[in-house]
């Protein structure tokens, strides 16, 4: 009918016009996707300073945090994992970092020599005795026990010489020459008889001068920075003595020499004197003035506090004006 006919017209007129749309929209849907990328991808960037954008190693940790990218992805699924213990540490530290701009000197590495044996440095001239004999430590020499029967040539920077239990029979003058830093002399217990005069007097910086259990009849002369003295158990006689031997000896403060065959005592002593050891000799008698002024009845020996005399055959009570300086009586026979 013509009714049917003009519904299937507009029906047919319907779907080619909808057709017809969507061929139009799909060139404009692309035309704007394409103009809307860019301003995406602006976007993207617009928080970013790439004007001062200069990506090197003093920067590289300021720009990425690696120090953490580990616990970000989780690998285990692709690879084992691999426990590597000698590899350093990732420095967080962006100057922990190495400059790869600076040119590293290569190092130069040393042939090998296999051809011959390795010899070792050479030891000072001067040192070689007395450090193959004995033992060297610092400046101290150590010649305890080493059967030595003379004093072994020492290095020029000794302090202190150890040659106890030897058999040393002698001291010569020139046993310590040129030693100016010599402290400290210990002998004790060898054969020594005889010394020089002047084997200790030119040693500027001898404070100790250790020398018991020996056979020693007289005593050297002694420099002026002698501190202590000790000479005990030998064979010394008050006539071994040089007249005042000690009263010059400012900072003499231990004088023991107990166990000799001294008749008297070697006075004057100095004032610096602390402590003075005569027991076990011949002395018999004293003067008033042995250890004080009896001219000054005001002095005081303040530092003279240790005076030993028994085991000598002197009545210390037959002296009582001879003792009003000390801070204390002698240790002695009082009756």
């Amino acid at each position: 009918t013509p009714a049917g006919c003009g519904m299937r017209t507009l029906a047919w007129l319907g779907m080619a016009s909808l057709c017809l749309g969507a061929t139009w929209a799909v060139p404009a849907n692309v035309e704007r996707r394409k103009a809307e990328k860019p301003k995406a991808d602006l976007a993207l960037y617009e928080n970013l300073d790439l004007d001062n954008y200069d990506l090197t190693l003093d920067n590289y940790g300021e720009i990425l945090d690696l120090s953490n990218y580990e616990e970000l992805y989780d690998y285990s699924d692709l690879a084992p994992k691999i426990e590597v213990g000698t590899l350093a540490p990732r420095p967080k530290d962006p100057a922990a970092l190495p400059n790869l701009g600076a040119t590293a000197e290569t190092p130069k590495l040393q042939p090998v020599t296999i051809t011959g044996p390795v010899h070792p440095s050479p030891i000072p001239t001067q040192a070689l005795p007395s450090c193959l004999l004995c033992l060297c430590i610092g400046t101290s020499v150590y010649c305890d026990d080493a059967d030595l029967e003379h004093i072994p040539l020492l290095p020029p920077e000794t302090t202190y010489l150890y040659a106890r239990f030897n058999r040393i029979g002698a001291i010569r003058a020139s046993d310590f020459t040129g030693l100016k830093k010599l402290k400290r002399i210990d002998l004790t217990s060898n054969f020594i008889s005889w010394v020089d005069m002047d084997a200790f007097r030119l040693l500027p910086s001898l404070q100790e001068l250790i020398l018991p259990e020996n056979s020693l009849t007289a005593l050297p002369e002694l420099p002026r920075s002698i501190v202590r003295l000790d000479a005990r158990l030998n064979r010394i006689h008050s006539t071994g003595l040089q007249p005042e031997a000690f009263r010059h000896l400012k900072q003499l403060q231990f004088l023991h020499l107990s166990d000799n065959q001294l008749d008297y005592i070697p006075a004057p002593l100095p004032e610096s004197l602390r402590s003075l050891h005569l027991q076990n000799n011949n002395i018999q008698t004293m003067h008033e003035d042995t250890f004080c002024d009896s001219q000054d009845h005001s002095q005081i020996r303040r530092a003279l506090e240790d005076i030993r005399l028994d085991g000598n055959p002197i009545n210390l009570s037959l002296f009582p004006n001879a003792y009003f300086c000390l801070p204390r009586l002698p240790t002695g026979h009082f009756f």
